[in-house]
């Protein structure tokens, strides 16, 4: 299909034959404390996401993403897909602020996973509007031709309709804030 694949890798033994494959190597939220995986990673300069923990502090986030940076790797995304809290009512709770946090005391771009915070296609739109308004540089959004049929992730996954809906709602709030979709 001529697409560049992002995928997570979670054992440092296989970095190597998945970044000849992959566009971006992604760490998912329960390996962001694997530093053996992330000095391995660091060293292969493939670009890489970060997601950050399900209980990490902003300053834990950064840290982990310094072990990569240590080892010659200034291909690192961050992305922020929410942080485990008392609420119930959503999968976690996503941290708008550490979009902030992480501008003022980084360089690093910081992308947005709505869909992985929400749990449920209904929500997403929201979180999507206020990441685009808190400075957020990308969003990480489900889609899918068809939700209820996904074998994965369908419950938050957009259809391609209301992919489109959102992506026409977001350029007048990316405009208001000096950016652009």
């Amino acid at each position: 299909m001529g697409l560049a694949v992002v995928t997570e890798v979670v054992d440092s033994n296989q970095v190597n034959m998945v970044s000849q494959h992959a566009a971006i190597l992604q760490v998912g939220a329960r390996n962001m404390q694997n530093f053996t995986l992330l000095e391995k990673i660091g060293k292969s300069k493939c670009p890489v996401v970060l997601k950050r923990g399900y209980s990490a502090t902003v300053s834990e986030w950064l840290t982990a993403a310094d072990y990569l940076l240590a080892e010659g790797n200034e291909q690192v995304i961050l992305c922020e897909r929410g942080i485990r809290t008392f609420e119930d009512s959503v999968r976690f709770s996503l941290d708008i602020s550490s979009i902030a946090v992480v501008k003022k005391f980084s360089h690093l771009p910081v992308i947005v996973d709505p869909s992985h915070a929400a749990g449920h296609r209904d929500l997403v739109a929201s979180l999507c509007k206020a990441a685009v308004a808190a400075g957020a540089d990308g969003l990480l959004i489900e889609v899918h031709p068809n939700p209820e049929e996904a074998l994965v992730d369908g419950l938050q996954s957009l259809s391609l309709p209301q992919f489109e809906k959102l992506m026409n709602e977001l350029r007048p709030i990316a405009e208001s804030v000096g950016r652009f979709i």
